[in-house]
C-alpha cells in the first residue's frame, strides 16, 4: 500500500467519522428520531465510506505500471 493511499483511507474514516458523529448529535438533540434511525444511519456512513474506498481503489487500478514505466522512460529519452 503507498503512502498515498493510506493516507486517502485515514482521511476518509475521519471524515466519514465526524459526520456520523455530527449526525447522532443532531439526531440526538433536535431531531426526535426512532432508535432503528440510527442503526440505519450507521450502515449508511459505513457503506457510502466502502463505496468511495471500492471506487478510488479502482480508479488507481487505471494505470499499468508497465505502461507508466515505459511511458517515464521514453519521456526521459526525448528530453536528452
Amino acid at each position: 500500500m503507498k503512502k498515498k493511499d493510506f493516507t486517502f483511507i485515514l482521511g476518509l474514516t475521519l471524515l466519514m467519522g465526524i459526520i456520523w458523529i455530527v449526525g447522532e448529535v443532531v439526531m440526538g438533540l433536535w431531531i426526535p428520531v426512532v432508535p432503528v434511525v440510527h442503526a440505519i444511519w450507521l450502515t449508511a456512513i459505513v457503506a457510502v465510506c466502502v463505496v468511495i474506498s471500492v471506487w478510488h481503489a479502482f480508479k488507481e487500478d487505471k494505470s499499468d505500471p508497465k505502461i507508466s514505466k515505459y511511458e517515464r522512460k521514453t519521456q526521459k529519452s526525448k528530453k536528452k
